[in-house]
């Protein structure tokens, strides 16, 4: 199944809010929630997946949305890092607890590996069964455990060694 013009304005219309929705769950940003709509939907007409079936599309779109979220939190962070290495700001955080809690676990995101923070962020956040994280990477339960596993391991690593 491939989509031409019409068919990413007609998902576009059906599914943005859904991306949208995703993407300002993961980022904490309406702005950079719109910029992420726009960056994925521009992907798609410029170079459509090559999809098994319209339900795939769904989860083409929701995987895609994650993994595109995840790597602005990463490249946030490796931002934030250059920005405190060359110019230090002295500046007190004004956000509330819950914020903070968010930035944290935003953070902690973008210290994993894409494959490893996805699964954190489908499982944690989302509440996804195993199952059906499953169905949206196309792979085993036990590779989901697995996943989990390792990403559980990595994240206690680093605490152990901060």
């Amino acid at each position: 199944m491939s989509l031409d013009a019409g068919g990413v304005e007609q998902l576009y219309r059906t599914h943005g809010h859904v991306v949208l929705r995703r993407a300002r769950h993961l980022l904490g940003s309406d702005v950079d929630a719109h910029e992420a709509l726009q960056d994925i939907f521009a992907e798609l007409l410029r170079t459509p997946p090559a999809l098994r079936s319209p339900g795939s599309l769904v989860a083409w779109l929701y995987q895609t949305t994650t993994h595109f979220c995840l790597n602005q939190l990463r490249n946030r962070r490796t931002g934030l890092r250059l920005l405190d290495r060359h110019l230090r700001p002295a500046q007190a955080s004004t956000e509330a607890p819950r914020g903070e809690a968010l930035a944290a676990v935003r953070q902690l995101l973008g210290r994993l590996p894409e494959n490893l923070a996805a699964v954190v962020v489908y499982h944690h956040l989302d509440g996804m069964t195993h199952e059906e994280i499953s169905t949206v990477l196309g792979c085993s339960r036990r590779q989901v455990g697995y996943l989990l596993e390792r990403a559980h391991a990595s994240l206690q690593s680093e605490e152990r060694s901060a």
